[in-house]
């Protein structure tokens, strides 16, 4: 399975000029949910990532996925394992500012309890590192990371989590401050 030609066949890889949620402008961008919609492709990628998690010698009891981007890949993944399927949600501040990640008090969650958490795109990892941070406050041990494209320059490690991608996809993206006038030329594209 190659899994830019499911995003190239569904619509979900988009050229022009983006806005990221990290803030930095990218003349390329991968819309997963696109993808996800379809319950053959999802069912695909899940058996593609367990079977990347299985291949590093892991056994996670459960699978977490940042919401909502990662509900119906976590689910699939863990599917895919024979185990649990848990989502981590944004908290809000009481001024409606949104922070850290949080999982249910319904997700019940053993001290020592091992997981991986899976992310559709990771760019900077920021979202899938909050879903890790709030299992493990809440007794859990983290074996690895899993993606369906990691999009950093260098791969590797995310934070001090091992990171399983099935593909690897980069390209340059820009702080405001650094735009290129190529980029800058084009209209910017909601996402």
């Amino acid at each position: 399975m190659n899994v830019l030609d499911l995003y190239r066949e569904t619509g979900a890889l988009h050229e022009g000029h983006f806005l990221l949620a990290s803030g930095r402008h990218s003349p390329m961008f991968l819309q997963s949910t696109t993808v996800l919609q379809y319950p053959h492709h999802a069912e695909k990628i899940g058996r593609a990532m367990a079977a990347q998690v299985r291949a590093a010698g892991l056994a996670p009891s459960f699978v977490i996925g940042p919401a909502m981007g990662g509900v119906t890949l976590a689910y699939e993944v863990a599917r895919h394992l024979d185990a649990r399927a848990l989502f981590a949600e944004k908290e809000y501040s009481p001024d409606g500012t949104r922070g850290a990640m949080t999982v249910r008090d319904a997700f019940v969650i053993a001290p020592g309890e091992t997981f991986i958490a899976v992310e559709d795109v990771v760019t900077t990892g920021g979202s899938v590192l909050k879903a890790v941070r709030a299992a493990e406050e809440r007794g859990g041990r983290a074996l690895a990371i899993a993606c369906i494209v990691d999009r950093r320059r260098d791969g590797g490690p995310l934070g001090e989590h091992p990171l399983l991608a099935l593909e690897r996809l980069y390209f340059d993206t820009y702080p405001p401050s650094e735009l290129p006038d190529w980029l800058a030329e084009r209209p910017l594209q909601e996402i």
